[in-house]
């Protein structure tokens, strides 16, 4: 927790004592703070779907018939919404998502990162309090939210509102970032994929509303079943097996696609495809209304907040691609989990009792392969490619020596003290930013002082790296990619500042939301301070603002 206090100064240590005392009332335990006002709605409801492009809405949405169609035909829908910064990774999405901050405020600017004081590679939620709590077979590992500098709105909802806070996902970053620093059932896959974890920062013992729906409803249960097209054939104009698209291990690049083990038993094989199929996320939309219902989210005086992340789509986009058949079906069958999600809030919570937010972490570039074949600039970079003309350029300048530490995707560290010693030496520097800059696939590379007051420049690329930049924790140069080009040996990826990776989808509806479509320049960091203003909170760390186009005072009174 050091970084959320030392950020939030005083105010955080107040905050997180007052925190740990609302957290610390048993789920089924006294409601503290204030009572439920006239015009907030009784559940705040946050989607976010890992790895949707905001075109997949126009590109779709004729193939959707439930949730997604709902959303956008009975909702608010921002047109114009992107990410502000470079490093779109899931890590940081959901953190600017929670948070209504953007990473060099909040501190998740990517997934992992190289720690200099540890020289080694550390995870957005690597946590040394986070002692895992895990259900069933799994094994967890030390996961929570201690990397996190500021408050979300989940956190702020429970010290203002006394909300109960339930927060799910297949990955610890997304069900982590969503909540923040506390919650009631916060729960994700563990590790071995095999079970499911918490961790300390959260329950001291298992939620027994979380025991009790997953030893009645086990994974395995799914052990046999077949990935096929939800849509007619005639639906899918896509290729069934694009070029460049890598199936998991299990699986070929057409369908159907079974889920099966290697040993014919549910297995490690057979964990990995569940998580990559609609299964996955069917399961993470039926837990999200089953532990509704079981805690009375919604129901008790009090708005409470229900967070829920779709981890398969990004799992299948990486190995499939947005082109692909798979993808398509992907959403299809999300349409149908989200619908069936609502209808339940609806007999659970009551219609237009509650508010939804759904959007993205981020987009996704098209599998380089494919771009070439249709004329346009794209390739892979390597890593140790990039580190090898980083070091090299740096004994051009420096002498034989061990320079570079570590490469992690936009951000290249060197060992401590070289980045002064290039920085005292004139043009050493320039050298390797040079070196760096004439490699095929990479538009600039920043230096990290350019970026420490970059927030304000009028250089949007620049601005975008500032962004995303946090202090002690990116690296010394940051990389910029062509359109097209990325850090992946197969498949496809995302963590630019491209269009296809900044644009995601933004709905709103129910309780208090003007349904319409908007053309307004939005960012995913508007979704907190929007829910905020219907909750009827305040959120002291947010750089994003409420939407007031699509908030209707009058119709959010009971």
């Amino acid at each position: 927790m050091s970084w959320f206090t030392a950020r939030r100064s005083g105010f955080g240590l107040v905050l997180l004592v007052a925190l740990a005392i609302v957290g610390s009332t048993t789920i089924a335990g006294q409601r503290n703070g204030a009572a439920l006002s006239e015009t907030a709605p009784r559940l705040v409801v946050l989607l976010v779907v890992d790895q949707m492009r905001a075109d997949y809405v126009d590109r779709f949405q004729a193939d959707w018939t439930g949730g997604l169609k709902r959303l956008i035909a009975q909702g608010a829908r921002f047109t114009n919404a992107a990410y502000p910064y470079l490093e779109t990774y899931t890590c940081a999405g959901h953190a600017t998502v929670a948070t209504g901050a953007f990473p060099h405020v909040h501190g998740i600017f990517q997934n992992t990162w190289y720690e200099r004081a540890r020289d080694a590679a550390v995870t957005c939620t690597d946590d040394t309090a986070g002692e895992p709590v895990t259900y069933g077979p799994g094994r967890g590992r030390s996961d929570g939210p201690g990397r996190l500098m500021v408050a979300t709105f989940a956190d702020e909802m429970r010290l203002q509102r006394s909300a109960r806070i339930v927060s799910l996902a297949l990955k610890a970053r997304s069900a982590i970032m969503m909540a923040g620093h506390g919650g009631d059932a916060v729960t994700w896959l563990a590790d071995t994929l095999d079970g499911w974890q918490t961790s300390k920062p959260y329950a001291a013992r298992q939620v027994a509303a979380v025991k009790t729906y997953v030893d009645r409803y086990p994974i395995d249960t799914d052990y046999g079943k077949v990935w096929s097209r939800l849509l007619p054939a005639a639906s899918y104009p896509e290729a069934d097996a694009g070029e460049g698209e890598a199936a998991p291990e299990g699986w070929t690049t057409t369908f159907p696609h079974p889920l099966i083990g290697k040993a014919r038993v549910p297995d490690a094989q057979f964990h990995d495809l569940w998580q990559h199929s609609p299964f996955g996320d069917a399961y993470i939309g039926r837990m999200a209304a089953g532990l509704t219902q079981s805690l009375r989210l919604g129901r008790a005086g009090a708005t409470d907040v229900l967070a829920v992340s779709f981890s398969s789509p990004d799992l299948v986009g990486h190995q499939f691609g947005p082109a692909s058949q798979e993808v398509r079906d992907m959403y299809a069958q999300l349409d149908r989990t989200i619908g069936q999600l609502l209808d339940r809030l609806d007999a659970i919570v009551g219609r237009n009792q509650y508010v939804v937010a759904l959007t993205a972490d981020h987009g996704v570039t098209d599998i380089p392969e494919q771009l070439k074949r249709r004329g346009t600039s794209a390739g892979r970079l390597i890593a140790t490619t990039i580190s090898g003309v980083a070091q090299q350029a740096a004994e051009s300048v420096l002498g034989p020596g061990r320079y570079v530490a570590r490469v992690v995707s936009n951000d290249i560290y060197f060992h401590p003290g070289i980045y002064d010693r290039l920085r005292q030496q004139p043009g050493a520097l320039d050298t390797i930013v040079t070196a760096l800059t004439n490699q095929e696939g990479v538009s600039r590379v920043l230096k990290s002082d350019e970026l420490t007051n970059g927030d304000a420049s009028s250089d949007v690329v620049v601005k975008a790296a500032a962004l995303s930049y946090v202090p002690e924790r990116s690296g010394d140069l940051i990389l910029v990619t062509k359109p097209g080009w990325m850090f992946s040996v197969q498949g496809t990826t995302h963590g630019s500042a491209n269009a296809d990776d900044q644009r995601v989808p933004l709905l709103f509806m129910g309780h208090g939301i003007k349904p319409g479509t908007y053309a307004d320049v939005v960012t995913p960091a508007d979704v907190a301070p929007t829910l905020a203003s219907i909750a009827g909170i305040s959120l002291p760390a947010a750089e994003g603002r409420a939407l007031s186009v699509a908030i209707d005072r009058a119709r959010s009174t009971r």
